[in-house]
């Protein structure tokens, strides 16, 4: 990521778009948070947490994409090199 990236998007603003992703699929799948909470083993008020700041655990996070069934589109993360420069493509040759 350069520069110019990490100013407009710095990691409060990417966990609170995800939050904002994952709310917008709970809610179109009508499932309320209470149920969300219970179905997923998350706390309730973690799950209210996160759904307002983004702010939750890795494993939280896990659980609640499994329960919503978008956990493949996590597991995909980082699946595909992304390179900087050409001695990065050539170093993961090695």
């Amino acid at each position: 990521m350069d520069n110019y990236n990490q100013i407009l998007f710095g990691p409060s603003d990417v966990s609170k778009t995800l939050a904002k992703r994952l709310k917008g699929i709970r809610k179109r799948k009508k499932i309320t948070q209470h149920q969300l909470a219970a179905r997923s083993n998350v706390s309730y008020a973690s799950l209210c947490r996160f759904e307002q700041t983004g702010l939750i655990s890795l494993e939280s996070f896990i659980k609640i994409c499994m329960e919503l069934g978008v956990i493949d589109e996590v597991k995909d993360l980082f699946t595909r090199p992304v390179y900087s420069n050409i001695e990065e493509v050539l170093n993961d040759r090695r």
